[in-house]
């Protein structure tokens, strides 16, 4: 196969893929074609970004912009914030426990056995002691759990990963209730880093608001670009306090700015499609997505119940849970399945038709076994 072919193949067969996905957080009804032209220059955010560099190929200044929208969605502290743009969620929750480390070298982490897969990976690559903590049938942290594992470890200090948004149920840690905890048991050292990956965007917008920012009580939070806002590539944003960031920073004379990042060079031109889609959205462009999201994801656990589906979400999640589902439909809609529940995430781009279509696959395929038995 020559190298067009290859090309006009492999196109096919993502714009087939992508008209069939339903099961994992990704937006993919964004239109960037004002930036291709950017696409033509090598754009590296090398170094902190609220600081020059000697590269000028760069987006910096977006960069800030782009940090300075979510601080303030997070709640941060006008005049101790600090941030950037990371290549996914991953490097963010990285990022988070890399400052918690270096805050309390001699520290324990609790995160839930609900947690992104990736927190384990961090905290081994950054040589943590971690302790699993118990989660709820809904996803959330077990707090109960928490407390009573908290208290056989109260002479070291605590780093607690918070959920808000789990990977299966969108489920929502309350931070409130684990800085409760935390007093309640005198532990004064101690540092929280919320992943809102998923939903931490919309977390203002909920009808029932759950403590989960800056402001609520966490140390670092943060969230990908790619899902609920969309990107092409995989990008994420960690906001956290400067004075905390002061910790881990190091002055480079090669690049002419600190070394204040996880990685040297970064994708300048992920900040570029984020900025972009802030500036046109603003914080009620946001609000307005995810209305119509909840209101598919409503749609949807009616329309499943309606045939026989025991289906279910936590309070304000746009993500659908049922019981797993069969091989033939998870490969077909691309759904996520872990142990024996399947979940559907009602992203933006998600429509009542695409909805309609999946469940009259369950339908038929109800009635194909009804005809075999």
């Amino acid at each position: 196969m020559n190298i067009h072919s290859q090309l006009e193949d492999t196109l096919h067969k993502i714009k087939k893929a992508s008209n069939l996905f339903l099961g994992y957080p990704i937006s993919k009804d964004f239109d960037y074609g004002p930036l291709f032209e950017f696409l033509k220059y090598p754009v590296n955010n090398v170094g902190d970004p609220f600081i020059n560099s000697t590269y000028k190929v760069q987006t910096h200044d977006m960069e800030r912009e782009v940090v300075d929208f979510f601080a303030n969605l997070f709640r941060a502290n006008p005049d101790d914030y600090w941030g950037y743009i990371t290549n996914g969620g991953s490097e963010s929750n990285l990022y988070g426990l890399y400052i918690a480390r270096e805050l309390y070298p001699k520290a324990m982490v609790y995160y839930s056995e609900s947690t992104h897969y990736s927190v384990k990976k961090n905290i081994h690559l950054l040589n943590i002691p971690g302790i699993v903590i118990r989660s709820q049938e809904n996803g959330e942290i077990d707090y109960d759990d928490l407390q009573n594992t908290l208290q056989y470890n109260r002479h070291k200090p605590a780093i607690i990963l918070s959920n808000f948004g789990t990977t299966m149920k969108e489920a929502k840690d309350d931070i409130s209730k684990i800085k409760s905890i935390l007093r309640k048991l005198a532990i004064q050292d101690h540092y929280i880093h919320c992943d809102g990956a998923l939903s931490g965007t919309y977390g203002d917008f909920l009808l029932e608001r759950i403590p989960y920012d800056i402001a609520d009580g966490a140390d670092s939070i943060s969230i990908s670009g790619h899902k609920f806002i969309g990107s092409p590539m995989p990008c994420g944003v960690v906001i956290t306090k400067r004075s905390l960031r002061d910790r881990v920073s190091k002055g480079v004379s090669y690049i002419g700015s600190l070394d204040t990042t996880i990685t040297g060079s970064r994708n300048g031109h992920s900040v570029l499609f984020l900025w972009y889609a802030i500036k046109n959205m603003g914080v009620e462009g946001l609000k307005a997505r995810y209305e119509h999201s909840l209101e598919v994801a409503e749609y949807c656990k009616t329309r499943l119940l309606e045939i026989g589906i025991k289906a279910w979400s936590n309070k304000g999640a746009i993500t659908v849970v049922f019981p797993k589902t069969s091989n033939a439909i998870k490969d077909k809609w691309q759904l996520a399945t872990e142990d024996d529940v399947t979940h559907l995430i009602c992203m933006p781009n998600v429509t009542k038709h695409q909805i309609d279509a999946f469940v009259e696959d369950l339908i038929k395929e109800k009635e194909a076994e009804a005809v075999l038995a």
